[in-house]
């Protein structure tokens, strides 16, 4: 089940005796968990029915009794463990015992975040049959844009695409930082409004000119005066552009136009589909498959893995690292 149907279900209180939330895009976890919490038990009947502890210092006999026991003044009682990564493993057998006699009138959560739990156990396995058990992947980089004018539109935002791709190159892909951002943005801008990267650079600190997205089109057009103007800035501003960001950004764009240059019989609709890209680009993705060829290309894809490795401190010596991606870009464009 997806997220968005999980939600729906819960909202219509519709509640399974117990989840198990993990996977490593915490996001989701929280937002399911919230909404648990808001749904099962009035305000006033928290006090005496709600029980909320971490797994890093929980008692998880004690906490299992708790489930255990009949709601007070409430028809159910509601139970979260978070952060439940952190539970010693001998601990998930007070659990597991729990699945064996479920109390139909408490909802357990398990929060477990940022990676997955291992489906081969028999606790998974037990959670799986008798309760609800929600993946929460990453978003994959190529698809935050899409997924930042989604999450706008359900606010009543909409954004336009470099702007989004400049939010999704500076924040990465956790999402509880991007909507955090986004909700700044969301008290300072009026409603109905068309977000543009002028909003981004005044509200959020991202310069429109100075950043990976602007570095990567530098690069795409062989603009060298450019490229080592954002260079230069990165090498002073090191949060805005850090190296090994720079190089996953001009890998992605190398292997785009390596697929350009042998698209085959494929037509502009199928291409960009492939590509993960709006069409329109594509006028853009041919002009600079003008100016690298496919061996300069295969060139360059190897030169980035070399900076890859230099980037996370391999063969790197004491090299500054501005110094490293100047060195890099160069050789890229030459």
């Amino acid at each position: 089940m997806d997220y968005k149907s999980l939600i729906k279900e819960i909202k219509a209180k519709n509640f399974k005796p117990v989840y198990l939330l993990h996977g490593e895009e915490g996001y989701y976890i929280d937002l399911i968990s919230k909404e648990i919490e808001n749904q099962v038990l009035e305000e006033h009947e928290r006090d005496f029915n709600q029980t909320i502890v971490y797994g890093k210092d929980a008692d998880i006999p004690a906490i299992v009794s708790e489930a255990k026991a009949y709601p007070m003044m409430a028809d159910r009682k509601f139970v979260l463990i978070r952060e439940a990564q952190e539970i010693k493993p001998k601990d998930f057998e007070f659990i597991e015992q729990y699945l064996n006699n479920i109390n139909p009138t408490t909802i357990f959560v398990v929060a477990y975040k940022y990676k997955k739990f291992d489906s081969r156990t028999k606790l998974f396995k037990e959670l799986s049959k008798k309760g609800e058990v929600f993946l929460s992947d990453k978003i994959k980089e190529w698809n935050l844009p899409n997924w930042i004018d989604d999450y706008l539109k359900t606010v009543n935002y909409l954004i336009t695409p470099k702007a989004s791709k400049l939010l999704a190159d500076f924040l990465g892909n956790d999402l509880s930082r991007i909507v955090n951002e986004l909700d700044k943005l969301s008290i300072l801008i009026q409603k109905g409004t068309t977000i543009n990267e002028i909003h981004i650079e005044e509200n959020i600190g991202i310069s429109k000119d100075f950043n990976v997205y602007e570095l990567v089109n530098a690069v795409q057009t062989r603009d060298v005066p450019k490229a080592f103007l954002i260079v230069n800035y990165f090498e002073h501003n090191p949060k805005s552009g850090p190296l090994v960001v720079v190089v996953s950004s001009l890998f992605g764009l190398f292997i785009k136009l390596m697929r350009v240059h042998f698209r085959g019989n494929k037509t502009d609709g199928e291409l960009a589909g492939e590509l993960k890209i709006p069409p329109f680009l594509l006028k853009e993705f041919n002009l600079a498959c003008k100016l690298y060829n496919p061996t300069k290309i295969a060139n360059n894809v190897s030169i980035l893995a070399e900076y890859d490795l230099k980037s996370k401190g391999v063969g790197r010596s004491t090299i500054p690292e501005g110094e490293l991606m100047r060195e890099m870009i160069f050789r890229l464009m030459n």
